[in-house]
């Protein structure tokens, strides 16, 4: 009688222990950092003295704190608090208070919005596709493990991501979801960017609003690509690494 009621304690402490590592709830603070010059400078301008230039006026990084709210059933991923001590290259680097994402998993459709300069476009869609390949590299982001995935993005820009199955949530920073559990970490060497997430708190769902936008333009992803190529067709050669940070 006595062991029967050890390996009954056993389960029942351990099943209690299992249930406390899920999390389906929370918010989570990200870092994202930005190589400016990576993100935007390619082989061939190394050396033009007026890059040179530019490397002496501005940062090498930009850094700036986002937040993901989520349940089971959405996240909204925005701005926390943009850092007054930046200065941006190139103001499509510049966080903007208005721009979020808000991914709604039941429906598996997204609404977010994003500004190019003075214009904000009002995506609704379905949420965005990856094809991931989940390797079998682990790392410890924020206190949790997490497994590497990799994806494309534009077909040819790798992003590398970090998961984390202790959070049920298919979920991420930006448009990245699709992973059997939480992206706690991106990386897109080719953009010189990350986001990492720096901690998280549980509390019970998701308390943004989404803000009130004075006169978007209402779009889905593919007019908003055809749009986004007839913005830049005259910006050179800094167009092609604009419009890959643009599709995070």
């Amino acid at each position: 009688m006595r062991i029967l009621y050890i390996v009954i304690l056993t389960f029942i402490v351990g099943t209690s222990a299992a249930q406390v590592n899920f999390i389906s709830t929370g918010s989570i603070t990200y870092e994202r950092r930005i190589s400016q010059f990576a993100a935007l400078i390619n082989a061939e301008a190394e050396d033009n003295v007026w890059m040179e230039e530019l490397k002496k006026q501005f940062p090498k990084v930009v850094a700036d704190n986002y937040t993901l709210q989520f349940n089971n059933k959405e996240s909204f991923y925005f701005l926390t608090k943009e850092n007054a001590d930046n200065k941006y290259i190139n103001m499509i680097f510049k966080p903007t208070e208005t721009n979020y994402v808000h991914q709604k998993h039941e429906s598996g459709t997204v609404t977010s919005a994003t500004s190019v300069f003075e214009t904000v476009y009002l995506v609704n869609d379905s949420l965005a596709k990856y094809d991931w390949k989940i390797t079998g590299e682990v790392r410890d982001i924020a206190g949790f493990e997490c497994k590497k995935a990799v994806t494309k993005i534009c077909d040819s820009v790798v992003v590398v991501a970090f998961y984390t199955d202790q959070i049920p949530v298919q979920a991420g920073p930006e448009n990245f979801n699709g992973l059997p559990g939480m992206i706690l970490g991106i990386a897109v060497p080719r953009l010189g960017t990350t986001i990492f997430a720096t901690s998280l708190s549980v509390q019970q769902g998701p308390a943004y609003v989404e803000p009130k936008i004075s006169k978007p333009i209402k779009t889905t992803y593919k007019q908003l690509d055809t749009d986004l190529v007839k913005v830049t067709k005259d910006w050179g050669k800094e167009a092609a690494a604009i419009l890959w940070f643009l599709k995070l």
